[in-house]
């Protein structure tokens, strides 16, 4: 999982209204230093800076601009009935046209404001405009939307850049990315927030060649970018050459003096960390003057992600004795290590922190809660927190399903299963329930599930639902079966199936079966050790001593060697790994 800085704590990140806000609020004081007097243009700013200048006004718009500065609209000790500066109209008439469409926009009446534009036609400006979009971009309004657009096209009102920004957000906010495109290639100047905006959205639908490029490009033209714009770019560095594009980037950062800034650092982690440059990522997070939760996290994460548990609970010690401040993607990276390290004691001191900070409800901390229960083997606490649960997620349910299958716990996860009701399964559902049939010997109510699986619309089996079945029909001793639904599977066999199918002939002492499918695992990978162990005990099963020994010669001749297993034990909350 990627953990960085959540929306609302950001600000909504590069593409919120709240960034093409700033960057509107530029756009209207180039305004107000060009206005040349114009009617239309000095009503346009001063509803842009939340006031109100009558087109027979003979105010100067600088001055409105700055007293807009000092005390804003929204202030106690400002309002447009007395101030004894902007002057009071006196009747509706002098109110422009289209100021009633604010009002039903605010109100929720979208459907009233979009049919008194059309009695309008062209007397809507820029306020009813904005307010139009902004309420299609609230509300995801597509249709709605594309109405506003195209009255604006048939009125030929040339959009300012604030309200271009905005159009683009909509299409994008609607997942009309094509659209979004064409109104930013339909721009006669852009500012970095459209950039920003562009890049975003093909970033966050996996387009990162074309986000990377598109950011080259705005290099071209001599824009720098700003900390949203670097944060966004370098979450598009994740292709198989991401590392070297990140790497390109930071030291644009770094060229920039953006190196330090708390948000580009996070995404510097992040970045690095996906890249398993664990190191690298250690080396940004210590050189940030200052750390938040976000950059703490991701560094947790990262260790956590790699599975290196212990480096990651170190970290977290130091960094919890510094004043670190933790939020639910804290507690769940946490959880992820103590579950890697299968530590029921670690985890409950975690489970009582969680209790402790008095956090509110996270479906991601109280999966990973439930994961970790269920690795560590305590499948009854981990059916408590499933069960306190008041939001279960399809992600909530595969948790409790692996545990108990994991745990040989067939029959429970079948009824678990079968319970789902307002949670449609998922691919790793299936997975998970297949496997627990093959290990719990449940055949029939496993391939009941398969056959479910099959019938349903939206699911397509995959590779690992193949092999469930593969291993479920070996360790029930149906060999032949299992050959046969192999030679009619729509996809080409893999290593893992041959391997369980060669593991059940020695079970059940089929050698005819082991022969043929020991011959096409020496094919594919002849540097398997464990394939003639196998092998070669099934010869010695039965009795035939000479072709157990011709096998282990075969190993002997192209240097194949069988390392030895190691397992895992706690002993006095020490863990060492024997041989």
């Amino acid at each position: 999982m990627e953990f960085g800085r959540r929306s609302d704590e950001r600000g909504g990140g590069p593409t919120t209204a709240a960034a093409v806000r700033e960057g509107g609020g530029t756009i209207a004081t180039e305004k107000a230093r060009l206005c040349d007097g114009m009617a239309e243009e000095r009503e346009e700013l001063g509803l842009r800076l939340g006031l109100y200048f009558p087109a027979h006004s003979n105010y100067p718009p600088q001055m409105s601009a700055k007293r807009s500065l000092l005390l804003p609209p929204c202030s106690k000790y400002f309002s447009l009935s007395n101030s004894p500066i902007l002057p009071h109209p006196s009747n509706p008439a002098d109110l422009p046209p289209d100021s009633h469409l604010k009002v039903l926009c605010l109100n929720g009446r979208l459907r009233d404001a979009l049919s008194e534009m059309a009695d309008l036609g062209s007397e809507v400006r820029f306020r009813g405009y904005d307010a139009l979009v902004t309420e299609c971009v609230n509300r995801r309004a597509l249709a709605e939307g594309q109405l506003v657009h195209g009255h604006m096209i048939k009125t030929r009102y040339r959009p300012p850049l604030y309200l271009e920004s905005r159009l683009l957000i909509m299409y994008d906010r609607c997942g009309k990315l094509d659209d979004a495109r064409e109104v930013f290639d339909g721009m006669l100047q852009r500012n970095i927030v459209v950039w920003t905006a562009m890049i975003s959205a093909y970033s966050q639908r996996g387009l990162q060649s074309i986000s990377l490029g598109l950011f080259r490009s705005m290099l071209r033209t001599g824009m720098l970018p700003n900390e949203y714009t670097l944060a966004t770019v370098l979450a598009s560095c994740t292709a198989p050459l991401g590392i070297e594009h990140g790497r390109q980037v930071h030291s644009l950062t770094i060229k920039i003096n953006y190196n330090s800034h708390v948000y580009v650092g996070s995404s510097l982690l992040n970045m690095y960390a996906k890249a398993n440059k664990i190191h690298d990522a250690r080396i940004v997070f210590e050189s940030l003057p200052k750390r938040d939760v976000v950059s703490c996290t991701s560094i947790i994460s990262g260790y956590a992600q790699l599975g290196l548990n212990d480096e990651a609970l170190k970290m977290f010690r130091i960094l919890y004795d510094e004043g670190m401040e933790c939020n639910y993607v804290t507690f769940s990276s946490l959880l992820t290590a103590v579950a890697g390290l299968a530590s029921l004691d670690y985890g409950k001191q975690v489970h009582g922190f969680v209790i402790r900070c008095q956090l509110p409800f996270y479906a991601a901390t109280m999966n990973s809660m439930l994961y970790m229960y269920a690795k560590c083997g305590s499948l009854l606490y981990a059916r408590r927190v499933f069960d306190r649960m008041p939001e279960r997620t399809v992600i909530s349910w595969n948790a409790m399903l692996v545990g108990y299958c994991d745990h040989g716990l067939a029959r429970e996860a079948i009824s678990l299963f079968n319970s789902m009701r307002d949670v449609k399964p998922d691919q790793i559902t299936y997975t998970a329930v297949l496997s627990g049939c093959s290990h719990g010997g449940l055949t029939h109510e496993g391939l009941e599930v398969f056959d479910s699986l099959v019938r349903d619309e939206n699911i397509r089996p995959v590779v690992g639902h193949y092999a469930c079945v593969v291993d479920l029909l070996g360790r029930a001793g149906r060999i032949e079966k299992a050959l046969e639904f192999i030679g009619n599977m729509p996809i080409e066999p893999t290593i893992a199936m041959w391997g369980s199918l060669l593991g059940a002939c020695r079970v059940h002492g089929n050698v005819s079966c082991g022969e043929y499918v020991a011959q096409r695992l020496l094919v594919v990978e002849p540097e398997n050790a464990g394939n003639y162990v196998i092998l070669s005990n099934i010869y010695a099963d039965v009795g035939r001593w000479e072709d157990a020994v011709r096998v282990r010669s075969m190993m002997e001749e192209k240097m194949v060697i069988k390392e030895p297993g190691r397992s895992l034990i706690g002993l006095n909350k020490m863990r060492d790994s024997p041989i």
